[in-house]
C-alpha cells in the first residue's frame, strides 16, 4: 500500500491570508511614533501657544488635520457607520482634546502624565468586563510596572493639585481608553480607506469642540509667529500624521499592546523637559523613566501571540485535507 506523501505548506507571509500575516513589528513601531509625537504637546502648549486658550488649541489641532486627511482619502462614511464614526470622533477627539489641553494648562506635566499612564489598566478592565478580549496576568503586570515608573518619573518636591485639571486628566484618560477599545472592536467600514475614517473623527471632534471656545477660553487670542509654528506642529504632525499611525495600529494590534505604547508620550514629555527646558531629573526620576520604558516595551512582547482566528484555523484545516488528498 502506497503511503501518501504529506506536503508541508509554506507558512510565510506571502502564502498566508492577508488578514493574519501583517508585520506586527512594523505596525507596532509605526504606532509607537504617535505617542512620541504627542509627547511634544506639553512643551509646545506651554512655550508656543497663547495662554488660557485650550479649546482654540483643540479645534486648530483637529480641524486642519481632518481636512488634510480628507483631501488624501475623500469620501463620506457609509450608512450604518456614521453613528459609530461620530461616537469615535467624540471619544478620541471631541472629548479627549479639550481634557488634554485643560490638564496641560492647569496641572504640572508630571501629574497629568501619571493619570494618563493608567490608560492601559482602564483598557484591560473594560475589555475584560465586556468580554471583548482575554487579559493575561503578565499584561496587567507590565501595565502596573509602567504606571509605577511614570509615577516615579513625575515625582517632585512640591506637588500642587488643581481639582479641575485633575478631573480633566481623568476624563481624558477614560475617553481615549474607551475610544481605543471601540476602535479595535468596530474596525473600519467595508471598502473604506482607514485614513478617511480618521479624517472624519478629527472633523467631528473639532465641530464638537468649536462651541466651547467662547465658553471656556479666556484671555486675548494673539497669534504670533511662535503660535503659528505651534498650531501647525500640533495639527499636521501631532494631529494628521500621529493619528493616522495611531488608528492604524489601534485597528490591528491588541488593545493592551496599543495602550502600553501610550506610555511613550509622558516619557517623551519628561525627556523634552530635561533636554529643552533644562528641568533637572533626580536619580529616582531617571530610574522611573527606565522602569516605565521597560514596562511599555516588555508589554509588547508579552501580548504578542500567534493569531487564532477562524480564518487561520480554516486555512490550517484546508491545508491538511488538501495534503491528504494528494
Amino acid at each position: 500500500m502506497r503511503t501518501p506523501r504529506i506536503q508541508v505548506q509554506p507558512t510565510d507571509a506571502r502564502r498566508l491570508p492577508r488578514d493574519i500575516a501583517p508585520s506586527t513589528f512594523g505596525l507596532t513601531a509605526a504606532a509607537a511614533l504617535a505617542p512620541i509625537l504627542w509627547g511634544t504637546t506639553y512643551l509646545v502648549t506651554t512655550e508656543l501657544l497663547p495662554r488660557d486658550r485650550p479649546m482654540t488649541a483643540s479645534v486648530l489641532r483637529a480641524v486642519p488635520a481632518g481636512l488634510l486627511l480628507l483631501l488624501i482619502a475623500p469620501g463620506i462614511p457609509i450608512k450604518g457607520w456614521r453613528l459609530k464614526t461620530a461616537t469615535l470622533g467624540v471619544l478620541n477627539i471631541g472629548l479627549f482634546f479639550p481634557m488634554l489641553f485643560v490638564a496641560a494648562y492647569r496641572l504640572p506635566g508630571g501629574i497629568a502624565a501619571v493619570v494618563g499612564s493608567a490608560q492601559p489598566l482602564v483598557i484591560i478592565a473594560m475589555s475584560t468586563a465586556f468580554g471583548w478580549g482575554r487579559t493575561r496576568p503578565v499584561q496587567i503586570g507590565w501595565a502596573v510596572v509602567a504606571v509605577a515608573g511614570i509615577a516615579l518619573t513625575a515625582t517632585s518636591g512640591t506637588i500642587g493639585l488643581d481639582p479641575l485639571g485633575l478631573a480633566a486628566a481623568v476624563i481624558g484618560t477614560a475617553s481615549m481608553a474607551t475610544g481605543i477599545v471601540l476602535t479595535r472592536r468596530w474596525g473600519v467600514p467595508p471598502n473604506t480607506i482607514p485614513l478617511n475614517s480618521t479624517a472624519w473623527q478629527l472633523l467631528v471632534g473639532g465641530v464638537v469642540i468649536l462651541p466651547l471656545i467662547p465658553i471656556v477660553d479666556d484671555g486675548p487670542l494673539s497669534i504670533d509667529a511662535q503660535a503659528v509654528i505651534g498650531y501647525a506642529w500640533l495639527s499636521m504632525i501631532g494631529g494628521a500624521m500621529a493619528y493616522a499611525l495611531w488608528f492604524r495600529g489601534a485597528r490591528t494590534l491588541p488593545s493592551a499592546s496599543i495602550s502600553l505604547l501610550g506610555i511613550l508620550s509622558p516619557l517623551t514629555a519628561a525627556a523634552l523637559g530635561w533636554i529643552v527646558l533644562g528641568q533637572n531629573m533626580t536619580g529616582l526620576q531617571c530610574a522611573g523613566f527606565g522602569i516605565a520604558l521597560i514596562g511599555s516595551i516588555a508589554g509588547q512582547f508579552a501580548t504578542a501571540r500567534p493569531p487564532r482566528s477562524s480564518n487561520y484555523s480554516r486555512y490550517q484545516r484546508n491545508s491538511f485535507f488538501s495534503s491528504r488528498n494528494k
